[in-house]
């Protein structure tokens, strides 16, 4: 039987994604769906692409952009880098890069480039790497960037009072437009835990892998997940974005 699964922030971390694979006995007939921030943090970011370039042409695959992504982007594309970027998971990317021929690294370029900025599917279920701003939903969204880069959603839903009904006009209307929507970013570790977190109509699913937390795979329907050994310990000699 075919599931919907939703994968969270791989952050370089290949060896997590393969266990989470098979912890999920992922096959060919589930659709996958990757939140973004694929790259910066541990040291397989280039094979991480690679990966998910060929898994591409085997199944059902929808790819988000992550901030992360676009740093990567932004660097290959068009030799742009900060110190910020350095600090939190870019150097490591730079470094693996050394390796990597030109003609993988235009390959990866045009599949950053082809990343989306959401998805929404049948079922108004929302798949966004970070949020939106705008309280009329993703097709008003003045700045794009904001789908990658917001914290403002999943801190409005964090700071949400439960007493508040849908229905009151201090409900943040927001909250109200999608059945469900799904993000990383934001990794949950920021409130001590380490497995998918639900608050109101968001699910998170980034569970700290690019510091010391574990990958999650998630069936969309059933909300079973998987999880991957900590990240720092499949990179033992690696300080990841830690």
């Amino acid at each position: 039987m075919s599931r919907i699964l939703v994968i969270g922030d791989i952050h370089g971390g290949l060896r997590a994604l393969h266990q989470i694979f098979e912890r999920a006995k992922v096959t060919l007939d589930d659709t996958l769906i990757f939140l973004g921030d694929y790259v910066d943090g541990w040291s397989e970011s280039p094979q991480v692409i690679d990966f998910l370039i060929d898994l591409g042409q085997k199944q059902n695959c929808i790819f988000i952009r992550g901030n992360h992504d676009e740093l990567l982007l932004e660097w290959l594309n068009e030799s742009k880098d900060n110190l910020q970027w350095y600090q939190h998971g870019g150097e490591s990317t730079v470094l693996a890069y050394e390796k990597v021929t030109y003609e993988t690294k235009q390959k990866h370029i045009e599949f950053l480039k082809n990343l989306q900025n959401y998805y929404l599917d049948n079922e108004n279920r929302l798949f966004v790497h970070a949020g939106f701003t705008n309280m009329n939903g993703i097709n008003f969204e003045h700045f794009p960037k904001l789908f990658y880069w917001d914290r403002t959603l999943w801190e409005t839903a964090l700071a949400l009072d439960d007493r508040i009904q849908k229905t009151s006009e201090f409900y943040p209307k927001r909250l109200t437009l999608y059945k469900e929507i799904y993000i990383g970013h934001t990794p949950v570790s920021r409130i001590n835990e380490t497995i998918p977190i639900q608050k109101a109509t968001i699910w998170n699913v980034d569970t700290g892998a690019a510091f010391k937390g574990p990958l999650t795979i998630m069936d969309v329907n059933t909300k079973e997940f998987w999880q991957s050994e900590n990240l720092n310990e499949l990179y033992f000699n690696e300080k990841g974005r830690n």
